[in-house]
């Protein structure tokens, strides 16, 4: 295990990233020059993951670094947005050591590459408690079209992207240690979509002028409903069979339905939800088409003032909530 100070740790591992935007000023400074272009606002975000609370120990510093940048890019894709840049800031372990690092960096690189953006900047630190790694992410968005929460109205519907439900799945199939009965493949699969989440950033895109609300589903589908139904001052419907699954999922679901209220709850997948008036539902065909992404409609937004699953009788499925930290 090698050593390098902090300085040479940037210069070495961390530099190299900053390589593709001139804004950066090659990490030489202490902060970043941004040009913004006339119509244009900048949308910024940022999380922070803490480990064994946002990730598994012994989870591989690639995989870590590929979910904490989409994690970002997710929330910039749920307002509308085209991701640029990023800022990285670091609290290691001092034994940590530089190999975790440099695999950290890769995994930083390969997706850099994958979503067009660059690290512009950020902080390092050590810590004696545990490791936490944080990015804040910024993308453009044409002035005053960016997607908010607040614009679902009663009779909109609701909509998901992809297969909410993998990831939790995947969750705990990785804390369990056992696939339940399932294929390899499809172990695989779910597990995946915990680690490394696509963030649907052409969709978003496509969807300003589209949708009224959007948000993505990082605390589960339940609890993050619940913040458009809060910021619009309305209540929604949602039936549960009309959640889309993916082939994995059913056969874990079939094998142990003791998951199902899991699968409802849970987060993490990253998807897309979003509410469309009627009058621009006809343009979800075509996104649907041209991007190659599944997109259903699950629900409608009512008056009111919270969120309903619904099971096929009609009746509310109770005590089903989103993540919270506290």
């Amino acid at each position: 295990m090698t050593n390098l100070g902090e300085f040479e740790r940037i210069e070495q591992m961390l530099r190299p990233l900053a390589a593709g935007d001139p804004g950066s000023l090659n990490l030489m400074d202490d902060a970043a020059l941004i040009d913004v272009e006339p119509g244009q606002q900048i949308v910024v975000t940022t999380d922070t993951m803490v480990d064994t609370v946002h990730f598994l120990a012994g989870t591989p510093p690639g995989s870590l670094a590929a979910k904490l940048l989409r994690v970002n890019l997710s929330d910039l894709a749920a307002m509308g947005a085209r991701p640029f840049a990023y800022l990285l800031t670091t609290a290691l372990p001092r034994n940590l050591g530089d190999d975790w690092l440099a695999g950290f960096a890769r995994g930083l690189a390969d997706d850099q590459e994958r979503f067009s953006v660059h690290l512009i900047g950020g902080d390092s630190v050590s810590t004696s408690g545990q490791l936490s790694v944080g990015i804040t992410a910024l993308g453009r968005v044409p002035s005053g079209q960016a997607l908010c929460r607040d614009g679902a109205r009663s009779g909109h519907g609701i909509y998901v992207t992809g297969t909410p439900g993998d990831a939790v799945l995947g969750l705990h199939l990785l804390r369990q240690k056992r696939t339940h009965g399932l294929l390899v493949d499809d172990a695989e699969y779910l597990t995946g979509r915990y680690q490394r989440p696509t963030p649907r950033l052409e969709v978003g895109q496509r969807l300003v002028g589209i949708a009224s609300a959007a948000i993505d589903i990082s605390d589960g589908l339940v609890g993050d409903l619940g913040h458009i139904c809060s910021a619009s001052g309305v209540a929604a419907t949602v039936v549960a069979s009309r959640l889309p699954q993916s082939k994995p999922a059913q056969k874990l679901l079939e094998l142990n339905p003791e998951l199902t209220r899991t699968a409802l709850a849970g987060g993490d997948d990253y998807e897309l939800l979003f509410t469309v008036a009627g009058q621009n539902e006809a343009g979800l065909a075509a996104i649907r088409a041209e991007c190659g992404v599944p997109i259903t409609r699950i629900g409608a937004i009512i008056a009111g003032d919270t969120p309903r699953i619904l099971d096929d009788a009609g009746q509310e499925i109770d005590g089903l909530t989103g993540w919270r930290h506290f």
